[in-house]
């Protein structure tokens, strides 16, 4: 049985925009005051509304249906003032974006000053990306980031080497790919300074949390400030979270029918266990030194959930650095 998507609720978007969320998106789209006249909004919330229902369209993640693709989540990560660190330490770091859907995070960075010939944003959709150009009033020319279709998952798309996130023995130059170029993610294997994950893990299989955890690890440059950081779902304890099903977009079938599965969640003490011990280790079982895993577990309430009132959600922010 699949979970059904909901529709949308304009509603919600006085519950679920502040104040700083609107000047966020006013920046990133360029509006001026002298664009909003009228200052009451009511042109703006008529776009976003208007965007959201095509990007719904393309598919209904609950996330876009609360609105969280205007909201910078990218800026209260920990993870992200470590990132922004390496503007000053390397010369031309790459910032990746997975799971960029509109990308609302990757445009908060432009505007705290990474390059945007310094990013790349993938996502398995470009109608999301497409979709993010329409929100935020942007062309591929006049926001040249480079966006690459595909599943992480796949070979064709990421081929890494056996040895994944391993250091090699010879020493790293930093430097840029030729980003305008490529077509796979896998001329960027050890070239990535900052990857930013969000609301990504929690949407794979345990199995494929640790395999989409191994990739990431082999995309980045193997020094020290090298880092992956985001937030997802998770549990005091890792599990099943018995009130939510994960629909697999990737899976549809042509009669249009998904799958799906329940939703797998780390814990803080597992997934600092996963990095150390089955990534970075090579999976020999090892903790290893070359790392530091922050983590933080918050419990969130969302004014949009049908689920029962004793129904408790938790997010959790993170981060891995070579040290």
């Amino acid at each position: 049985m699949t979970t059904p998507s909901r529709p949308l609720d304009p509603s919600l978007y006085d519950v679920a925009l502040t104040q700083d969320d609107l000047l966020f998106f006013k920046q990133a789209a360029n509006i001026t005051d002298d664009d909003d006249q009228e200052g009451d909004g009511d042109a703006i919330r008529q776009h976003i509304l208007t965007v959201q229902a095509k990007a719904y369209a393309v598919y209904s993640y609950p996330c876009i249906r609360r609105f969280a693709f205007i909201r910078p989540k990218i800026a209260s990560l920990p993870g992200y003032e470590h990132a922004l660190k390496l503007l000053e330490t390397r010369a031309n770091p790459i910032l990746l974006d997975v799971g960029c859907c509109f990308g609302n995070d990757i445009r908060k960075a432009v505007l705290d000053g990474w390059p945007v010939h310094n990013i790349v944003a993938t996502d398995l959709r470009k109608g999301f990306w497409d979709v993010g150009h329409e929100l935020f009033r942007s062309t591929p020319k006049s926001f040249p980031v480079k966006f690459l279709e595909g599943d992480i998952l796949d070979d064709a798309f990421l081929s890494i080497s056996p040895d994944g996130a391993k250091q090699s023995d010879t020493d790293h130059d930093d430097g840029r790919a030729e980003l305008d170029r490529i077509i796979t993610l896998s001329p960027l294997s050890h070239e990535v300074s900052a990857i930013h994950a969000s609301s990504l893990f929690h949407l794979f299989t345990e199995e494929n949390q640790l395999l989409l955890a191994r990739r990431l690890a082999a995309l980045l440059v193997p020094k020290p400030g090298s880092i992956i950081f985001g937030e997802h779902i998770a549990l005091p304890v890792k599990g099943l979270r018995g009130d939510a099903r994960v629909r697999i977009a990737a899976e549809e079938s042509d009669s249009g029918k998904t799958k799906s599965f329940q939703m797998f969640c780390h814990s803080p003490d597992s997934w600092t266990k996963m990095w150390t011990e089955e990534v970075f280790s090579g999976g020999g079982g090892s903790s290893s030194p070359h790392i530091k895993v922050d983590t933080k577990l918050i419990e969130m309430k969302r004014n949009d959930s049908t689920s029962d009132p004793g129904t408790k959600l938790w997010m959790m922010s993170w981060y891995i650095q070579i040290l």
